[in-house]
């Protein structure tokens, strides 16, 4: 599955660079950007695989550190629950992202980036009332949270753009507010 999007998310970018190229040379900065996005992914719990994509909630703010390169706080919020126990993870780190549109010469409407992120996740384990089996036999997962992306935005004006994130763990489609 993660094999199909990577390769989908390429093909989007080919297009996107053969019809929207364009010789160009502004200076984009990139940087001051609000991303708040939903989506879908995983976590590496003792539960993780049983056939389920867990909702998340995912926001960060960019800061231009470099030409081409931001670093991104952020802030991730998922929940899943099986009939004995709820477990939530809120992952929390960085984000560092590196934007192709010079390489690629995109049209200025367009950023095509390959991220980073690195962090650990709060990972809190509640059992139902009335649960009397063995508590201590559920062992979570890392608290280390690491993931890969690759990603485009498209800017519908100056200030407000829509982006697609595609990941190792957590994939979001959202809003940029720059």
């Amino acid at each position: 599955m993660k094999a199909i999007k990577f390769k989908f998310l390429f093909l989007i970018m080919l297009m996107g660079t053969t019809l929207f190229a364009q010789n160009t040379n502004y200076p984009e900065r990139y940087g001051n950007t609000l991303n708040l996005g939903l989506g879908v992914g995983g976590y590496s719990g003792y539960y993780q695989y049983v056939g389920h994509s867990l909702p998340v909630f995912h926001i960060n703010y960019e800061f231009g550190v470099a030409r081409n390169f931001t670093i991104a706080p952020f802030l991730t919020f998922y929940s899943y629950q099986e009939p004995n126990y709820r477990e939530t993870v809120v992952p929390i780190g960085a984000k560092g992202t590196y934007y192709f549109d010079e390489l690629f010469r995109a049209n200025p409407n367009w950023d095509f980036y390959a991220a980073g992120s690195l962090g650990f996740s709060i990972i809190s384990t509640s059992w139902k009332s009335g649960y009397n089996g063995d508590r201590t036999y559920y062992q979570g997962g890392s608290p280390i949270f690491l993931d890969l992306h690759i990603g485009t935005e498209y800017h519908l004006n100056n200030r407000l753009g829509i982006f697609l994130d595609l990941s190792t763990g957590v994939s979001t489609i959202g809003l940029a507010i720059h």
